[in-house]
């Protein structure tokens, strides 16, 4: 596993990661990964990420079926922050948020607010049993 020693883990021992969708470059969302997370997220060829409020390993999908397909897993130049090039699936288009969105980074400033500016796909009710 000589490849995870060259990734530069926080003080928790966590990596920051970005999900880009492969094709459209959206970034669909942010989380963290520790050691056990990107192994088995590089053997399942399936984003594993972990939870920090839940402190354990959350494969994405695993309550939602939203699950995201790995096709690369690269690292910055200071090895310190991963990119995932994903195909998000369980709907279409993909959606990666708990909201229901197709990507977490639905809320644009404009004019001193936040304001949303993608639409909800599927309500989360229906998604979070």
């Amino acid at each position: 596993m000589d490849w995870l020693n060259e990734v530069k883990w926080d003080a928790q021992g966590l990596i920051p990661v970005i999900a880009q969708e492969l094709g459209s470059n959206d970034v669909l969302m942010f989380a963290w990964m520790n050691r056990e997370a990107l192994q088995k997220t590089a053997e399942l060829g399936r984003a594993v990420y972990y939870s920090r409020s839940r402190g354990k390993l959350w494969f994405k999908g695993e309550e939602s079926g939203h699950v995201q397909t790995v096709h690369e897993i690269r690292l910055d130049c200071d090895n310190d922050v991963v990119l995932l090039k994903v195909t998000q699936l369980g709907h279409e288009p993909g959606i990666a948020c708990h909201t229901g969105r197709h990507s977490c980074f639905f809320q644009l400033y404009r004019d001193g607010a936040w304001q949303a500016v993608e639409p909800v796909l599927k309500d989360p009710e229906s998604i979070y049993k």
